[in-house]
């Protein structure tokens, strides 16, 4: 599978890394190499930095966290607003200095000692942004999707992760069923 950045947040790009959890979940985060090519693509390193196995752990449950505070039955775990809490927390960004140069005084700031403690910082305080907002976490209506997105829109009716993939497919289906006659096509079980 490939990865897919369609959540809206990246917090939620990192729960999407876990996909069909309606079904069969199927695991993209197998390893360090996996992770580190993730971070870089979704932003968060330049280039890829190295990851442990002791990262990978940590961002799946970072990633299980935010997954059940964003979309909770009922009020979330005291152990996952903990989680989620304590990565915000982890990894401050280093201090602004400034330098004196032959043009003048400029402002720099240094790479963060640990990249990927600070992408995970990045992510968990994101997740809090999205909980404590006014956009709401949906699950795709797709029926063979299950991708979390946020929903941003005026009357926050959004049903798709992504109209390109999912939206379509639906439409279609509903289309084809309409003028076939055939109710099993729209919600994918046509066969």
């Amino acid at each position: 599978m490939e990865w897919v950045f369609d959540g809206g947040r990246p917090c939620l790009d990192l729960v999407n890394t876990t996909r069909n959890r309606h079904a069969e979940p199927v695991e993209l985060l197998t390893g360090p190499e996996a992770l580190a090519e993730w971070l870089e693509l979704a932003g968060f390193t330049t280039g890829r930095v190295p990851v442990t196995a002791g990262n990978v752990l940590a961002a799946k449950a970072l990633r299980e966290a935010i997954d059940r505070v964003l979309l909770p039955p009922e009020e979330p775990e005291k152990m996952d607003v903990e989680l989620v809490n304590n990565a915000a927390a982890s990894a401050p960004a280093p201090p602004p200095r400034l330098v004196l140069s032959e043009g003048g005084l400029r402002r720099e700031v240094p790479a963060p000692k640990d990249p990927v403690a600070t992408a995970f910082a990045a992510l968990a305080a994101d997740a809090i942004d999205l909980a404590t907002g006014d956009a709401a976490v949906r699950v795709c209506a797709a029926d063979d999707c299950g991708l979390r997105f946020c929903d941003a829109s005026p009357r926050r009716n959004r049903q798709w992760c992504s109209m390109a993939r999912c939206g379509n497919r639906a439409k279609a289906r509903a289309h084809y069923a309409r003028v076939s006659g055939r109710q099993d096509v729209v919600s994918g079980n046509s066969g």
